[in-house]
Order: structure tokens, then C-alpha cells, then sequence
């Protein structure tokens, strides 16, 4: 291990957008194959594309049939950043493009002009007598229509006039014309005047009307702001010393892309807490570049050390620290053997047993009078986990059900026994315990034509079939296929969308997964420390939290450390959406 850099978070941002730099690839056409995950956005259905090493903006346009421009709209950084291995991007889908305004003439525009044109076929009777009512009204008053409430918008360093003209439904220009602005460009914490749809006149605002905005600006700066996306736990102005120890390097000396993406996020959620009021004193560790003594007791003495990511340079790092201080093993799931023997080990990863568990709770939470639960396994496979652990969950739960198994090649003689252990009241609640791409694809397969035979069926099944290839999408729609994961990220939560624009801000790209992990396990953790100080550990098991991608439910083991239990329930419905259950 290096000895320990000390970070401002300025410094730290500097030298993480000079590392995207240096390590940035000119890319070459390769095969782009159509993603089978889709999604919702803003209530428009669209492919969830995963870009693959040395895939370009061209390709992907040309094999799902869209412009570079549904592109770019869809991912507003792209234009200008390019692609990024491993991100994720939303690729519109023939649905979505129909429901998109005409090219050139933008949402806003066009509703001006409607309300212009309606506006115009008022008689001239009637805007008398509009005129006559409100000079009325004014008279009443004895104050001018103009004072009156004014919405106000404190502007965050990550938006833009775009950005706050679509979340108040007004136009770009309606916002300056009424805050006199003479160009786009704004301030953090630049105070707004957002007018009501077509209340904004031609002329810029009067002073009177910026000195009742300067009051209510005065007025409101003594209210402390709170970020939507904050977790909700009380933030005392304590500092917290993190350790972060990643191999941000690789053996020859290259950037390891996945590892900086993960600091990136980590250290967007640093600069949220300070925004919040939390100081903390983020120490890095690159622990490809060698090992200092001196870096001993630093080590000791942090609140929290985020890290390493093997196992091997987890038990490496307790065999020079002990169980001092906690540990938290963020990315790799194999690490999960090592809090047997290490109590100071916090496994964030969800182990797949835990996958398992909560596919049974979820029958059981589900399960209504009439239904029938039946459990289906290969025939002659190896015993598994899933099955060991599945079998387990329903045998102590309070469900009856039945075993139903088979062998792949026995894939299409099976069609007429199933139907004979279905239920025709109720619905038929059905555990695939495999994770055979083959056998499980078979079983999606004869169950889909169960469904043609109007047999109301919904299957529970094993996170890794969201990976599997051959399996045809439509078919998990279907069979309202239900899924426990361990990540899940939710592009229409507004936490997700602050999240995205901030990145996108700061390092002018899309994250990946691997940039959420790091905002979620840094926030969550430099949270608790702050909030119970030394004494956190024993506040852990009652802090359940569900952040951007992932979900914390982290318990003692009786027996070593601590593991995170958290699952994300999702639903795959009709008409190609996803429902985020949990």
C-alpha cells in the first residue's frame, strides 16, 4: 500500500478528469446486438443498451434502426463526451419515436403557438371585458397583479435553463424574459423567478418586482436547503475520515476503468455531503502501488475503510490492521466467505442465497386463497444452490406446494403434466429453481404456451435470467416474470435523474453501474458515521436504506461480520414496461 493522498475534493475531481482523458479510445466499428432490456422513460418505452467495447455511435444508430439525433436526445451528454464501455444508454424504440414531437419544433414552441392561436380567437368583447374585470380586481387589491406570489427556483450548480424549464413546464425564454437574463448561462445558487405558463409579458421585469424576489431571496437564505436526494438522517457538522482502497491501477500501469468509475461516484456523493454540511476527510489508497508503514495507523484510526475489492487484498489488509476498524468489501460477491471469519467485515455485494429467500417471502406475500405454488428443477443436474436454498425457504415457510421436475430433453413432452398440476381458480405461483440458460429458456418456453391456453400463470425466477440471451423477451413479459435482484437502477426515479445530471456535470459522461455502487456504498456509509460517530457499528442493522441501484439491509452474522440482505423486486408487465416492487 502507497501512503495515504489526502484529497480535496477540487484536487481529487482534477485528477479523476485527467485520468478519463489520458486513457480515452478511439473507437472502430463492431457487431451491435439489440438489447432485450427494456424500460420506461417518462412513460416511453425504450432499449436499455449496454455499450461493448469499441461500438460507435453509427453502429448502434443503424442496428436499432434511429438517427444520431434520437440518440443524442435521448442521452444529452453523448453528443459531446462520445461513448463509454460498459455505460448504459437509451436508445428510443419505434413506440417511443411516435410519441415524440416533429423534428424542429420543440414541445415548448408548440404549445406557445397553441396558446397564441386561442389566445388570438378571443373577440374583442371579451379581452375588454377581461381588461375591465382585472382593473377591477386591481382596484381591490390596491396593488399591482404583478406582486403577486412569485414562484422562486435556487439554482444548483449541476442544471441549466433547460433542465429547470422542464421540471416547471414553462418555456427557456419565458424564464428570461422574466428574470432579464441577457444569456443562458447560470450561477450555483443563482435565484429564478419561474412565471406561470403565459404570464410572462414581453418586457423584462420591473424593479419592484426584483426588489419583492430580493425579499423573498433574503428571507429564504436563512432556510437551510435540502437536497431531494439526500438519505433521511440527520447530518450533525461532524468530520469523518474515509478510506478509500482501490486498485486504480492494473499491474502494467493502465487505468482500471471499472475501479475509477466507482471513485468517481464515491466522490460525487463526498461533495453532496458537504453540500449537506457533513465534512469529511477522504483519504485514497491506489493499492497497486506498493505498501508504506506509515500508512498503519491512519489505516487504524479511520471511521470506515471502503475496500479493497479481492479477497485476497482484503485479507491482506486485516492481517496488517486486525478488526479494529470496519471494513467494507463493496464490488466483489466471492468476498462474502471471508465475514465467517473477519467480525469487523461489512460484504455490501448481496449473496444469491438471499436472492433466493426472498423469491419464497415474495410467493408468500403474494399468495392468495386458491393459488398453487409449484417449484420446477432439472432432472439429473447437479444439486444446486438455488435448489438447496429455495427448498429450505419453502419448507419453513407457511406455503404448500409441489416439485415438478424434468430433464431438457424431456423439454417438449412436459406441456400436458404441467397443465395437470396447474389450478384453474386461483393463480399458479411458479419457483424456477436453476440457472441453466438451457433449461431454464426450455421452461420459459412450455410455460408461455400455458399462458396461450389462458392459464394464469406468474413465474419467480433467479436474478441471472435477466442475462440469459436465448430467452425471448416477450416471454418474461408474458409470464409476468418476477425477479429479485441485487442491483436495479430505476431511470424514472427523480433521485436517479439529480444523480445522472450531476454526473454528467462533473465528468461529461454517462455512469455505469459501477459509478452508482460507488455513490450508494460512500453515501450510505459516511452517513452513519457521521451520525453515530465511533458507535456506528451498532446502529448498522437498524439504518435500512434503498439507494440509487441498491438496497441496504445489512445484518450480523451470528457468527463473524455483517451482510447485506437487500433485494430489489421488479416486475416485468405488459406492453414491455418493468415495475419497481421494491
Amino acid at each position: 500500500m502507497n501512503r495515504i493522498v489526502r484529497h480535496i475534493f477540487v484536487t481529487a475531481l482534477a485528477m479523476t478528469l485527467s485520468s478519463a482523458a489520458v486513457f480515452a479510445q478511439e473507437y472502430v466499428s463492431t457487431p451491435v446486438e439489440i438489447s432485450k432490456e427494456r424500460v420506461k422513460i417518462d412513460g416511453k418505452i425504450c432499449y436499455s443498451h449496454i455499450v461493448l467495447e469499441k461500438q460507435t455511435l453509427y453502429s448502434i444508430s443503424k442496428a436499432y434502426g434511429v438517427s444520431l439525433e434520437d440518440i443524442y436526445r435521448f442521452n444529452p451528454t453523448v453528443k459531446e463526451s462520445g461513448l463509454k464501455k460498459n455505460s448504459i444508454i437509451i436508445i428510443p424504440s419505434p413506440e417511443a419515436l411516435k410519441e415524440e414531437p416533429e423534428s424542429g419544433t420543440p414541445k415548448n414552441t408548440r404549445t406557445a403557438e397553441k396558446a397564441e392561436t386561442k389566445k388570438e380567437q378571443k373577440s374583442v368583447t371579451e379581452k375588454d371585458a377581461e381588461k375591465k374585470q382585472e382593473m377591477v380586481q386591481q382596484e381591490k387589491e390596491k396593488k399591482p397583479v404583478k406582486e403577486k406570489a412569485q414562484r422562486i427556483h435556487i439554482a444548483k450548480w449541476y442544471e441549466d435553463l433547460d433542465v429547470i424549464s422542464e421540471q416547471y413546464g414553462v418555456s427557456v425564454e419565458e424564464i428570461m424574459t422574466a428574470n432579464n437574463l441577457k444569456g443562458r448561462k447560470l450561477t450555483k445558487r443563482q435565484k429564478l423567478i419561474i412565471p406561470f405558463p403565459g404570464e410572462t409579458e414581453a418586457s423584462a421585469p420591473e424593479e419592484s418586482d426584483m426588489n419583492t424576489v430580493a425579499e423573498a431571496v433574503q428571507e429564504e437564505s436563512q432556510i437551510p436547503v435540502v437536497e431531494t436526494d439526500t438519505l433521511e438522517i440527520p447530518l450533525p457538522k461532524t468530520k469523518v475520515d474515509v478510506t478509500l482502497m482501490l486498485p486504480l491501477t492494473t499491474a502494467d500501469g493502465k487505468s482500471s476503468r471499472n475501479n475509477m468509475d466507482f471513485y468517481c461516484g464515491a466522490l460525487l456523493a463526498v461533495y453532496d455531503l458537504a453540500e449537506s454540511g457533513t465534512d469529511c476527510n477522504l483519504n485514497v489508497y491506489d493499492i497497486h502501488r506498493g505498501e508504506s508503514q506509515t500508512s498503519v495507523e491512519s489505516l487504524k484510526n479511520s471511521d470506515v475503510i471502503i475496500g479493497p475489492v479481492s479477497s485476497a487484498d482484503l485479507t491482506q489488509l486485516f492481517n496488517t490492521i486486525g478488526e479494529q476498524t470496519l471494513v467494507v468489501s463493496p464490488l466483489d460477491p466471492r468476498a462474502e466467505k471471508l465475514t465467517v471469519s473477519h467480525s469487523s467485515m461489512v460484504q455490501i455485494p448481496t449473496p444469491q442465497s438471499a436472492q433466493y429467500k426472498d423469491l419464497v417471502k415474495w410467493v408468500e406475500d403474494d399468495f392468495s386463497a386458491g393459488d398453487r405454488v409449484v417449484m420446477i428443477t432439472e432432472k439429473g443436474a447437479r444439486q444446486s444452490t438455488v435448489t438447496t436454498v429455495m427448498k429450505e425457504a419453502l419448507d419453513s415457510s407457511s406455503l404448500i406446494y409441489k416439485t415438478f421436475s424434468y430433464s431438457i430433453l424431456e423439454g417438449r413432452d412436459v406441456t400436458r403434466p404441467l397443465t395437470e398440476l396447474m389450478g384453474t381458480e386461483g393463480k399458479n405461483r411458479i419457483l424456477v429453481a436453476s440457472e441453466s440458460e438451457a433449461f431454464v429458456n426450455d421452461v420459459i418456453r412450455n410455460l408461455n404456451l400455458l399462458v396461450y391456453n389462458n392459464i394464469d400463470i406468474t413465474i419467480y425466477a433467479p436474478s441471472k435470467i435477466r442475462g440469459f440471451e436465448t430467452i425471448e423477451v416477450e416471454n418474461l413479459h408474458n409470464t409476468s416474470m418476477h425477479v429479485s435482484l441485487a442491483y436495479y437502477i430505476d431511470y424514472d426515479n427523480p433521485k436517479v435523474k439529480n444523480f445522472l445530471l450531476k454526473y454528467r456535470a462533473l465528468f461529461n459522461t454517462e455512469p455505469n453501474q459501477f459509478a452508482f455502487q460507488g455513490y450508494d456504498v460512500a453515501d450510505y456509509f459516511i452517513r452513519l458515521c457521521s451520525k453515530y460517530g465511533a458507535d456506528w457499528r451498532n446502529h448498522i442493522e437498524s439504518q435500512d436504506k434503498d439507494m440509487l441501484q441498491s438496497s441496504f439491509r445489512i445484518r450480523k452474522e451470528r457468527i463473524g461480520g455483517y451482510l447485506n440482505t437487500g433485494v430489489r423486486r421488479i416486475v416485468y408487465e405488459n406492453g414491455y414496461s418493468v415495475k419497481t416492487i421494491r
